[in-house]
Parts: structure tokens; sequence; C-alpha cells
């Protein structure tokens, strides 16, 4: 029933940034974990950034001090703010969400960043 929605991605230059939203559809309660994934191609899926209700947040290594992820106003929306991307952030980014009980993911929305 509930649904995530990505977009924000496009093709940036390496030392650019873009901003990738997230909002999930058909929930009647706050959300308590979403954040982002990535999987570039022939790669796992990893961990990007994580926010819960209470405003803590984890961050893969690679991306400290280069990336925020932010809840937004509306209820169960986050954003990925993604500043100095290098060329290995190309991947598609999925939005993620933790419901407890299940884990639901977003179609992904494709950021690539040249050299």
């Amino acid at each position: 029933q509930v649904q995530l929605v990505e977009s924000g991605g496009g093709l940036v230059q390496a030392g650019g940034s873009l901003r990738l939203s997230c909002a999930a559809s058909g929930s009647d309660y706050s959300i308590w974990q979403m954040g982002w994934y990535r999987q570039a191609p022939g790669m796992l899926r990893e961990l990007v950034a994580t926010i819960t209700t209470g405003g803590r947040t984890d961050f893969a290594d690679s991306v400290k001090g280069r990336f925020t992820i932010s809840r937004g106003n509306a209820r169960n929306t986050v954003y990925l703010q993604m500043n100095g991307l290098r060329p290995e952030d190309t991947a598609v980014y999925y939005c993620y969400a933790n419901l407890a009980s299940r884990e639901l993911w977003g179609q992904g929305t494709l950021v690539t960043v040249s050299s």
C-alpha cells in the first residue's frame, strides 16, 4: 500500500551538486527510518544515508562531508543533498523506508557523474 517515489537524478560534472527527493504515499503514520541506498552496475546495493524521525543519521564513509540527508516538512518525505560529486558516485539511487515489519524501496533515480 505504501509506495516510494524518487526524483532529482540526472547527469552532472564532477564537483557538481544534485538534490534527490523522495515521498512516501499511502502511509497514515510517520515512518521511523527513511534514507537512500545506491547500486552501480555490477555492484551490490549499498547504504548512502539514513535518517530517523528523531533525527539520527547514518552515512557511508565515502559520502561523509559531501552528502546531507534531511526530512521534509511533509510527512514521510526525505531529501539527499549531494555536493562535490565524484564519478564513483554514479549509480541508481533508491529511496528506502524501514517499516519495522518490512522494507520498502522506490523505483530508483539515476545519477551520472562525468569526469
